[in-house]
C-alpha cells in the first residue's frame, strides 16, 4: 500500500499528450486551447464613442463656445463623417467611429437642444472625454487569449472578434467506462432483492463530461473468460479504461489477474486513504506487440487503467483525486487548488489520507466545510447532501474548526 501523494505522483508521471484537432469555435466551450489568439487588428479598431451625445472640437469650448449647431449625426456602424466647420456639432451613438476633427463627446443628458441647437449644461469637458481610444486596449498582433486557457464564454467572444471560426484545442482522449459484477442490473431494470441498479458508471459519465470528454460504457459479468477477452479488446480500441469495482479481495474480484495476464503494467494497487483504498491502476505500452500501432502523431503511446473500488463514494473521490489532475496535466491545463476552512472539529483514528464528504458555505469572504454525516464508502445517497471531499492529512488525528485544507469540489 502506497501513500496518496505517491499514488498521485505515479498518476502525473503516466500522462501523455493525445493531440491537437481543429473544430468550429463555437462548440469549443471547455475545450483547452492550443494556440494563441491573436488580434487581428487594434481593439477599438477605431476611436471609439462611449456615450450617446455630441462630439465637439473642444478648442471652442476651451475659448468660452457653449452652444453648438449641430451638423449631422454619426451612427454606430455607418462611415466616418467629418465635422466641416468647428463651431458646430455632431451627434453621436454608442459604439460609433468619432468623426473626424472632433476630439471630446458630451452625453445627452448634460446638454438641451432647441431649434437644431446644443447647449452645454456643464463646466468642464476634458480631451477625448467620453471617447475609447483607438488601440487602448490591445495592439494589433498582441495576444489576446493564451495557450493552454480553458475556452469559456468570455473566450468565445474574443475569438469570435478576430474572425477565427475554426480553433485548435486539446484532442480529448477516448475513454470507456466499465462496471463489472453479476449483482448489476440495467437503470431501467426491475432488480431482484439481490441485485441493484448500475449507477457508479453513470456516476463517471457525468464528472468526465465536466471535463467535455464524452465516454463510452461497457458492463462485463463475473466471468474471468468473458472479462479477459472483452479487456483485450478495450486496451487496443481506447486511451483510458476506467473501471468501477472487481479490485478488491472477493472471490470474484478478477480485474487484477486479468490485467496482469493481458500485459498491463501495475503501478500500484491500495493507497493509504479512506475511502478508495483498493484503488488499482496501471498501463499498457504500445510495445507490446499485442498493442494496437498507430502512426505518429495519432499515436496511442499507452492505454492508461483506472481501476477504482465499487463502493459508490470510492468511485467518486478517486474520480476527481486521481483521473481530474492526470487529465488536467495531459492536456496541461493548470488548476489552481481550492481549500476551505473547517467548519467543526472532526477526528479520524486511522493512519490514513480521509477524504471527508463536506457541505460548503461562504461566510465573510471565506469558503467553510461543514463535514456531513453518511454511512461509509456505499451510501450513494449522501453524496446528494454533499457539495467536496475535504482531504484531511494522515500525519494527525483530531482536526480543529478554523483550519485549513483542500478541498475536492463537485458541486458549484
Amino acid at each position: 500500500m502506497i501513500s496518496e501523494k505517491e499514488a498521485k505522483n505515479i498518476i502525473l508521471n503516466a500522462t501523455q499528450d493525445f493531440g491537437v484537432e481543429e473544430i468550429p469555435f463555437i462548440k469549443s466551450v471547455g475545450r483547452i486551447l492550443k494556440e494563441e489568439i491573436l488580434a487581428d487588428r487594434d481593439f477599438p479598431p477605431f476611436n471609439r464613442v462611449s456615450m450617446d451625445g455630441i462630439a465637439i472640437d473642444l478648442e471652442k469650448f476651451k475659448e468660452g463656445q457653449n452652444s453648438f449647431k449641430i451638423e449631422g449625426i454619426q451612427a454606430a456602424g455607418s462611415k466616418q463623417i467629418s465635422l466641416k466647420n468647428s463651431n458646430n456639432c455632431i451627434e453621436v451613438m454608442t459604439g460609433a467611429v468619432l468623426p473626424n476633427h472632433t476630439n471630446a463627446v458630451i452625453r445627452y443628458e448634460d446638454v438641451i437642444i432647441e431649434n437644431g441647437v446644443a447647449k452645454i449644461q456643464i463646466h468642464e469637458i476634458i480631451d477625448f472625454q467620453n471617447i475609447h481610444k483607438k488601440g487602448k486596449d490591445k495592439k494589433a498582433g498582441d495576444v489576446l487569449v493564451h495557450l493552454n486557457k480553458k475556452i469559456s464564454a468570455a473566450e468565445i467572444g474574443v475569438i469570435a472578434t478576430v474572425g477565427k471560426s475554426i480553433v485548435k484545442v486539446a484532442k480529448q482522449p477516448k475513454v470507456i467506462i466499465v462496471s463489472t459484477g453479476d449483482e448489476l442490473v440495467g437503470v431501467d431494470e426491475i432488480p431482484l432483492e439481490h441485485q441493484i441498479r448500475r449507477s457508479n458508471v453513470f456516476s463517471l459519465v457525468s464528472l468526465l463530461e465536466k471535463l467535455n470528454i464524452s465516454a463510452e460504457t461497457a458492463h462485463i459479468t463475473d466471468d474471468k473468460p468473458i472479462l479477459k477477452q472483452k479487456i483485450s479488446t478495450y486496451l487496443k480500441d481506447y486511451d483510458v479504461l476506467l473501471f468501477s469495482g472487481a479490485v478488491s479481495k472477493g472471490k470474484y474480484d478478477f480485474l487484477p489477474e486479468v490485467l496482469e495476464e493481458l500485459g498491463v503494467e501495475k503501478l500500484f494497487h491500495k493507497v493509504a486513504q479512506r475511502p478508495g483504498k483498493p484503488f488499482w491502476f496501471g498501463t499498457k505500452t504500445e510495445n507490446d506487440n499485442n498493442f494496437n500501432k498507430i502512426e505518429k502523431n495519432n499515436i496511442k503511446e499507452q492505454a492508461v487503467i483506472f481501476a477504482f473500488p465499487g463502493n459508490p463514494i470510492s468511485t467518486f473521490v478517486n474520480c476527481l483525486a486521481y483521473f481530474y489532475p492526470w487529465y488536467q496535466k495531459s492536456v496541461q491545463c493548470n488548476q489552481n487548488e481550492i481549500t476551505a476552512i473547517l467548519g467543526e472539529d472532526v477526528s479520524f483514528k486511522p493512519n490514513l489520507v480521509y477524504f471527508l464528504q463536506v457541505k460548503l458555505a461562504s461566510e465573510a469572504g471565506n469558503l467553510v466545510a461543514y463535514p456531513v454525516k453518511g454511512n461509509g464508502s456505499g451510501d450513494l445517497a449522501s453524496l446528494v447532501n454533499s457539495d467536496a471531499f475535504i482531504q484531511l492529512p494522515n500525519n494527525k488525528i483530531h482536526f480543529k474548526k478554523g483550519e485549513v485544507y483542500s478541498v475536492l469540489r463537485y458541486r458549484n
